[in-house]
């Protein structure tokens, strides 16, 4: 097998990956910015909530219209007003409603939505639509409650502010039918995640049999491009916005595009189920071993919606039935997610190539924590990078170059027998054994190099540590494009002198599509986040010392 198209191959693999990434995300590691915000002016115009369910398995009647009211209402339940309470601790500040006893608004006090100066926090959630907040909870076939109803809650205080070490409860009730319904809300000081216990009590004299819906909800706004984004702050087709699901040991994800076609159903062994994009995620985790357990996934014209049901469950006079669960709402970062534990470290999935990409991220993490700055982090990891491959990488070119020095020898045998294949075979493998030539010593060294290549470029594309990081000059977001596009294109400055460094024995056809990569590359390059493209510039400069460094010791090729 000969040489002559290595650097034509891996140049098109390389850009045909970047491609197929960009724009045909792979079904189970679609990658994964900032969903687009909605303000409490916005929502207030949005359409009502669509009623309509997944479509596998079939759909079922999930809130009744009027539940029946017991023989006598207890006096609490009795004229309950809309009321909001705020909880907050260093990490979030939280805002929950009496109308349904939900979410509306949640905030990270740690991430601000862009750089800009005065620029607010990060909001997950933002509405006064009651019917757009989430965690919102409702019954099915005998469990006869609406999850639109309206909740007394325990505290007399509208703020709740958690100190270091401290936690607090906040009980929501309400009574629909024979049923009395309460949410257990317990917040720490300690991070993102809460736990949320749904506990039904019978107050009736029969059994009473149903099933109980927790709905993950995410008010959402179409904006007509093929991969919408939080916020408005960008994306593109390079994250994943929509939902994700840990079902056994598969991660399934889901695009808002997808659900807008097709609702979807997952059933078995549920870890947790999320609606995530490149930085965030809102999961819900179940924490019991609940049997007959769904998650329904569907996309209405105003929402996203993860429907969480637990089904066939029954509850005897006086007795009740409490079902727990784990809400985590915060950053997609693997540290604080594998501390959260339930495998939701596994939302930030890092694709095929994940078993490298892992310990890169924690290299350029360990880097990070010594030099405080993740361009020269990214700098560093690059040079280690491509100081273990330094061996590799010599061997390639140095047999690309022997390669070179026999086509002269090679292309007269190729004349002599090209009517006598076996005899040109034969004279071609006398040629590289006179000159000690392998054809593929090129080859194989970069075929190694491309899962490591690959792994990084996740990493810098997903890890949440780059993002709002400054590096040096005007580049001050590596997560970002370089605002004035100097990077893109002396990084094709360089990958078009690295080319023409590279020993090549290609035709004059494949030696013109081969000159047009680099503008093809910093073309696509324009718009990838800074930090990646300081790390392909980074490993140009470096391969361009080294097929230096190889030419001055080995002769060039007369014409």
């Amino acid at each position: 097998m000969e040489n002559k198209n290595v650097g034509l191959a891996f140049t098109l693999v390389f850009a045909l990956y970047l491609a197929y990434v960009m724009f045909f995300p792979s079904p189970n590691s679609v990658q994964k910015q900032q969903k687009q915000q909605i303000l409490p002016s916005q929502t207030e115009s949005l359409p009502p909530v669509d009623e309509k369910k997944a479509t596998q398995p079939p759909p079922i009647k999930t809130v009744l219209e009027t539940p029946p009211a017991p023989k006598v209402i207890p006096a609490e339940f009795q004229n309950i007003l809309k009321r909001d309470l705020t909880v907050e601790n260093d990490f979030f500040k939280a805002v929950l409603t009496t109308a349904g006893g939900k979410i509306k608004s949640f905030e990270l006090k740690k991430y601000l939505a862009t750089r800009d100066l005065g620029s607010p926090n990060i909001f997950l959630i933002n509405t006064d639509v009651a019917k757009m907040a989430t965690l919102g909870t409702s019954g099915t076939e005998g469990f006869l409650f609406s999850s639109e109803s309206l909740y007394k809650v325990s505290e007399k205080d509208d703020h709740i502010k958690l100190g270091a070490g401290e936690s607090r409860t906040v009980i929501y009730k309400t009574v629909q039918g024979n049923l009395l319904i309460e949410k257990i809300y317990t917040f720490s000081s300690d991070g993102y995640q809460f736990n949320l216990d749904l506990r039904l009590t019978n107050l009736g004299l029969t059994p009473v049999n149903g099933g109980v819906q927790l709905f993950l909800q995410q008010a959402w706004l179409d904006t007509g491009e093929k991969s919408s984004s939080f916020f408005g702050l960008g994306g593109g087709g390079f994250s994943h916005v929509g939902t994700a699901t840990l079902v056994d040991k598969d991660l399934k994800t889901d695009s808002v595009e997808d659900l807008g076609k097709a609702s979807v159903a997952y059933d078995g062994n549920i870890y947790w189920t999320s609606f995530e994009d490149k930085y965030f995620i809102q999961a819900l985790v179940p924490l019991g071993e609940f049997e007959e357990q769904k998650v329904f996934l569907e996309k209405g014209d105003s929402y996203v919606q993860n429907r969480f049901e637990v089904r066939n469950q029954s509850i005897s006079p006086g007795s009740s039935l409490t079902l727990p669960f784990l809400g985590y709402f915060g950053p997609r970062d693997t540290d604080l997610l594998k501390g959260v534990g339930h495998k939701l470290e596994e939302a930030v999935d890092f694709g095929f190539f994940e078993i490298i990409a892992r310990p890169l991220l924690e290299v350029l993490k360990f880097f990070n924590s010594f030099v405080g700055n993740y361009g020269v982090s990214i700098i560093i990891l690059t040079v280690l990078i491509k100081l273990l491959f330094w061996p590799l990488t010599q061997k390639s070119y140095t047999s690309m170059k022997a390669m070179q020095r026999v086509q002269p020898e090679m292309a007269k045998i190729r004349v002599k027998f090209k009517k006598d294949k076996a005899r040109l075979n034969k004279e071609v493998m006398e040629l590289y054994r006179k000159h000690k030539v392998n054809p593929l010593g090129g080859c194989l060294p970069m075929v190694i190099q491309i899962p490591v290549f690959f792994a990084l470029y996740k990493v810098l594309l997903e890890d949440i540590g780059l993002r709002h990081a400054p590096f040096m000059f005007w580049i001050q977001d590596l997560s970002a494009k370089d605002p004035y596009y100097i990077t893109p294109v002396v990084m094709g400055i360089t990958m078009f002198i690295q080319q023409k460094l590279t020993p090549t024995t290609m035709d004059s056809t494949q030696a013109k599509l081969l000159n047009y990569m680099p503008l093809i590359f910093t073309f696509m390059f324009l718009s990838f986040p800074s930090g990646l493209v300081i790390y392909w510039l980074v490993n140009n400069l470096l391969t361009i010392l080294q097929q230096y460094l190889i030419h001055k010791k080995t002769p060039t090729v007369e014409a």
